[in-house]
């Protein structure tokens, strides 16, 4: 394929993932992922609505982008590249489920130019967020493409019947090729806003094998911290009203069955905390009023809050929760907070070179802490760290809360999709975890049960 010298040459899989992107290569990416975006949707829109057929999940769309232009195509100075989209039928139900209508979706992507992030992963991926905060676009690996087109149908299926998820939602599976080089990016849900000023951030796994952050990290404006910061900062956790605190461990539990039955591993919970306390002592309060006054987002389920299923609560004069989804909860000093929550890293798959991973971690180390580690047990772990050691229930037992408890019922009974979602999981893996038929029937505890002390319950987990 021949290409100018602003051709994206220089962005080879590795050397995206590994090496520092310069800015005019940065530039020719973004604006090649706009303009294979724009023609897309619009080709896209051509075509008349119906059901989702099977076949719909393997289609690969591919768009050639001459730099001189073509009938199809406009002229451009990003050089020759070739623009493949993935399952475009599919991936256009999956954005109409959460609302997301395609002038929009193609407005927030393609109208300006698309913001790097600073922070990239641990893969050295790259990471776009759109300009009106709703979108981030992830640049993922072949691996991690592939196993993602096998999800697909199962991801459907399930986002049918549950559109309340903590599991990302993918909006998108693109790829641009230039000079025999593919560059494969994701699109997704943002689930941290930036309108909000994340004062803590983490990447929980539930394990304890070398998770604190780099020193490297540590220099960053907002590192991310890892499990065992998080223990050694938050002993006692981040503590919610009961009905969030149920709903958010059922949420939890659903999502984590549907991954161990999709053989999936080694994803995390990204957790954001705002302090508002925090933010007005910072005589912060512009900063925070933008939060509440930013673009509500569009998509539909798409806030923490949403997620969860649980109702706002009431915290104060926290007018942001209402607006970005944060879900209030409260430090061990009793400082008013906004948690923004995620799982993220799910195109994991248990196979063989995961496995060899864990066998030799767990030679030089107790095999139960290590990251990775057979889906079953990460699932449970997982829960168990997040439900007893991140988030805590309220321990303040008054008279009012018991009342509001009464009152989220039927709200806990909204969440009520998880019985179909654990119809389509395997009944084989729920018999394999105690822990998950527990959780699913703590649910339905009487009020006096919920009163017990933390201890009592974390054993009964």
């Amino acid at each position: 394929m021949r290409h100018s010298a602003t051709a994206l040459q220089p962005v080879g899989v590795y050397t995206v993932f590994q090496a520092c992107v310069t800015n005019t290569t940065s530039s020719a990416l973004k604006g090649a992922i706009q303009l294979g975006i724009t023609h897309t949707i619009g080709s896209l829109s051509q075509k008349p609505e119906r059901d989702v057929l099977l076949q719909d999940f393997e289609v690969v769309e591919s768009i050639f982008f001459p730099c001189e232009g073509s009938n199809l195509t406009p002229a451009h100075h990003y050089g020759d590249f070739r623009f493949k989209t993935y399952a475009p039928m599919a991936f256009r139900y999956f954005r109409e489920m959460f609302g997301i209508r395609p002038d929009d979706y193609m407005y927030s992507l393609c109208n300006e130019s698309l913001i790097e992030l600073s922070n990239s992963g641990a893969s050295g991926s790259l990471f776009y967020v759109s300009r009106d905060d709703e979108y981030i676009i992830k640049t993922v690996q072949h691996k991690e493409a592939e196993f993602l087109q096998k999800l697909l149908p199962g991801y459907f299926m399930n986002l049918n019947q549950n559109k309340r998820t903590l599991l990302p939602k993918f909006y998108g599976l693109y790829c641009v090729q230039s000079a025999g080089k593919n560059i494969r990016i994701a699109v997704m849900n943002n689930l941290l806003p930036s309108a909000v000023r994340m004062h803590l951030k983490y990447d929980l796994k539930g394990s304890t094998y070398k998770r604190r952050a780099s020193a490297k990290e540590r220099e960053k404006a907002v590192p991310t911290y890892k499990d065992l910061d998080f223990i050694q900062d938050m002993p006692e956790g981040l503590s919610l009203d009961a009905d969030k605190y149920n709903a958010l461990c059922k949420t939890l539990q659903r999502d984590c069955l549907l991954l161990q039955s999709f053989k999936i591993m080694d994803y995390s919970l990204l957790v954001g905390i705002h302090n508002v306390d925090q933010a007005c002592q910072e005589q912060a309060n512009e900063e925070a009023g933008a939060g509440a006054k930013g673009q509500v987002q569009k998509a539909l389920y798409s806030t923490a809050i949403e997620a969860i299923q649980a109702e706002v609560g009431h915290m104060g004069s926290m007018e942001t929760e209402d607006r970005t989804g944060g879900i209030p909860a409260r430090n061990s000093k009793g400082e008013r907070l906004l948690v923004y929550i995620g799982i993220i890293d799910i195109l994991q798959s248990y196979r063989l070179a995961k496995k060899l991973e864990h066998s030799w971690k767990a030679l030089v180390h107790d095999g139960d802490t290590v990251s990775v580690h057979r889906p079953g047990f990460y699932a449970e772990r997982f829960q168990k760290f997040m439900c007893n050691t991140v988030f805590r229930k309220n321990a303040l037992k008054t008279s009012p809360s018991k009342k509001r408890r009464a009152g989220a019922g039927p709200v806990k009974r909204a969440a009520g999709s998880g019985p179909s979602l654990m119809t389509q999981a395997s009944s084989s893996s729920t018999a394999q975890s105690p822990l998950l038929q527990h959780q699913a029937s703590s649910d339905t505890r009487e009020d006096s049960e919920a009163d017990k002390s933390e201890d009592e319950r974390a054993q009964k987990l």
